[in-house]
């Protein structure tokens, strides 16, 4: 049925087909397809003009009056169209056609995985890290021997390969620079690497270039985080001493890692030429262009092999879930530490040194009392205790100022191994993963739904990543005695001194009396 476009006063109203057309705001047509109103007109289906003229109605008509052949079509049986079903890539069908058209050789690598389950969660760690494509034998590239990863059995089990050319690298001299004529400002630091000798400066955001490539690369290795950001204060002295000393804490575990310390990316931040622009991109390009990341990177890890060498599923998930218990641990103890030295820190700064020099403000006016007294005899002691108030204004001053030598210390290499403790659960994430997909895999084998063969096949990429994560366990144990054992010593050194400079203050005071 069709319209003819009607116009009366104001207002116009027109249907085309059964679409509906407005009139000038008079009342709603019941007929499908019209509106006329006050001032306008609509035309109902197959017909004319509407009604013209304020408050004029059209009524709805009889169905079988619009359309001739109205029973028929009531008693014919409705015509469905068929709804397009969208594509599924998940499903088997879908899956089995992507295989079917498929090289040959990715063809034989998704039937072998076939019968194995994917993680449904696509953002889990496992997934994301490239574990799981490794783990069903997806990932393929070819491995350049200094690319390699090696793991070997040590006296406390797997480790990485020790670095045969162990270096260090200080931070010193943060210095105020410029660019763009003055227009904006920045610090930037003084590195110096003991395998070249050559210093190179580095601002803030090389660093944190540098770690967003790092934790990308190597998702079964604990690479430290970098002292915090901080938007406003930023060249404060205060604020720029703390952040060296953490930056220095961060280069120490950097050059401390057997494989951190030798990756392409990290020796190129720490030898490009300040001035050497040009190069800088050139290797920061191929840093971000690194074939061997996700499931390529675990393909660079050499395990070792052999009777003696293979590991025991087992043992191996007992000793991941130890080590996880053990980090939760350590984390609660170590955020209780850090909450307790921050305030016995505050309390040191402002309550012990006001107290003491209150104590002191105190003797000094019972010094000025006895001084009324005009007897020769009273002036020794007099000065005597003038003194004593003096000793007790200086502990106050070493008390404000110890933070800084023993507890700031702790609280800095504290927030270090937090930093560590919150990349764990992801590596350990990974394993698990891991693990769970040998398991599936023996349990498809016993049904037979999947050949031996390929079961092992999993199995021995398993292996692979649990030598890497263990050995990474292992490496953070090292180090965290090693850290702790030197951080502690160095505490307590620092309380001892303290407390002599206290015990000298105290025992100066006290020779002033034997003259008096």
């Amino acid at each position: 049925p069709g319209a003819a476009p009607g116009r009366t006063g104001s207002g116009t109203g027109a249907a085309r087909g059964n679409t509906k057309t407005e009139g000038g705001g008079g009342t709603r047509c019941a007929a499908p397809g019209a509106r006329g109103g006050g001032g306008g007109a609509g035309s109902a289906p197959g017909g004319g003009d509407g009604a013209a003229g304020a408050g004029a109605v059209r009524l709805q008509p009889e169905p079988w009056a619009v359309y001739p052949d109205y029973e028929a079509r009531a008693a014919a049986p409705r015509a469905v169209p068929p709804v397009p079903v969208p594509s599924r890539p998940w499903a088997p069908a879908a899956r089995a056609t992507r295989q079917d058209t498929a090289p040959t050789g990715r063809r034989r690598r998704a039937k072998s995985s076939a019968t194995v389950s994917r993680n449904l969660n696509r953002f889990s760690t496992f997934v994301k890290s490239g574990g799981e494509a490794f783990v069903l034998g997806e990932a393929s590239g070819f491995v350049k021997d200094g690319d390699k990863l090696c793991v070997v059995l040590g006296p406390r089990g797997p480790e990485w390969q020790e670095n045969p050319y162990p270096f260090q690298c200080s931070i010193e001299d943060p210095t105020k620079q410029t660019k763009f004529k003055g227009m904006k400002s920045y610090i930037a630091y003084k590195l110096v690497p003991s395998h070249t000798g050559q210093q190179v400066h580095r601002r803030y955001k090389h660093f944190d270039w540098l770690y967003g490539r790092l934790a990308e690369k190597f998702p079964v290795i604990s690479v430290p985080h970098l002292p915090e950001k901080q938007a406003t204060g930023r060249f404060e002295e205060d604020f720029i001493s703390k952040r060296r000393k953490g930056l220095a804490w961060w280069m120490d575990h950097m050059c401390s890692h057997p494989v951190l310390a030798q990756c392409d990316a990290f020796q190129h931040f720490l030898t490009c030429p300040s001035t050497d622009e040009k190069a800088w991109k050139q290797g920061k390009r191929k840093a971000e262009k690194d074939e061997m990341v996700g499931a390529n990177f675990f393909l660079t890890i050499s395990v070792p092999t052999g009777p003696g060498a293979s590991l025991d599923l087992q043992e191996v998930e007992s000793q991941v879930d130890g080590f996880k218990a053990f980090t939760k641990k350590m984390d609660e103890s170590a955020l209780q530490l850090n909450h307790t030295a921050n305030e016995f820190a505050r309390k040191q700064v402002t309550g012990f040194k006001k107290e003491y020099q209150k104590v002191g403000h105190s003797f000094k006016c019972l010094s000025q009392a006895f001084e009324l007294d005009q007897q020769a005899f009273s002036a020794g002691l007099n000065q005597a205790i003038a003194f004593t108030a003096e000793a007790y204004d200086a502990i106050g001053d070493l008390f404000a100022d110890q933070p800084r030598q023993d507890l700031d210390p702790v609280m800095d290499l504290l927030a270090l191994y937090q930093g560590h403790l919150a990349n764990f659960p992801d590596i350990i994430h990974v394993q698990k993963g891991a693990l769970t997909k040998v398991k599936e895999s023996k349990r498809h084998v016993e049904e037979g739904k999947m050949e031996l063969q390929k079961a092992e096949g999993i199995q021995e990429r398993c292996n692979i990543i649990s030598f890497a994560t263990l050995a990474e366990i292992n490496h953070f144990h090292k180090i965290r005695v090693r850290d702790f054992k030197s951080q502690m010593q160095h505490f307590l050194q620092q309380q001892i001194l303290f407390f002599q400079k206290v015990t000298q203050k105290l025992e100066e005071a006290l020779h002033k009396y034997d003259s008096v």
